[in-house]
């Protein structure tokens, strides 16, 4: 069994501390997604800190392909998609959906970190599943994913922002 290791590389503090900010906006703007609010401002710092977070995690040291580095891959491209679908597509059509799905997947795959270091730093929960193979892990993350999958099932009904119209007003018939 490794040591459980504090965090105290600078480098880690600042993966770490990005890594809270992109959860924490995250959370607000999943939260305005729900009450069917755009939120520009923390959807800017979410959509930030997430691609910062991201970046940075690919330049820890690792040995060959790990869990961290296919989560870093699969949360490219969720990012790259969700950028794609707010600022190049201004959430047209099913980009709004596409855009929804991926903050809110962005935001579970933060938090589905957050749990593993969790497990990984914190004592308590470090002795309750030292591999992170046993039940109380398992658990944690499943009730973590079935929270997400149903709030990102609400937001993508819930959001619908106000699109400004392009065309001009049909003619009607004066008869």
């Amino acid at each position: 069994m490794e040591p459980v290791l504090p965090l105290t590389h600078p480098f880690t503090l600042f993966h770490t501390a990005l890594s809270l900010v992109a959860i924490l906006a995250g959370l607000v703007v999943a939260k305005g997604l729900l009450r069917n609010q755009a939120m520009p401002g923390w959807t800017s710092l979410f959509l930030s800190t997430a691609v910062l977070t991201t970046a940075t995690g690919f330049l820890f040291p690792f040995r060959g392909f790990t869990p961290a580095l296919g989560t870093g891959v699969v949360s490219s491209g969720v990012l790259a998609l969700t950028l794609i679908a707010l600022y190049g597509q201004r959430l047209a059509g099913p980009w709004r959906a596409i855009y929804v799905i991926g903050a809110m997947v962005s935001v579970y795959l933060n938090v589905f970190v957050l749990v593993v270091q969790l497990f990984l730093k914190v004592p308590a929960l470090h002795a309750l599943a030292p591999t992170q193979k046993e039940p109380p892990f398992g658990i944690a993350q499943g009730l973590v994913l079935v929270l997400f999958v149903v709030l990102t099932v609400l937001a993508v009904r819930r959001f619908h922002p106000r699109v400004e119209a392009t065309a001009p007003a049909p003619v009607r018939n004066p008869s």
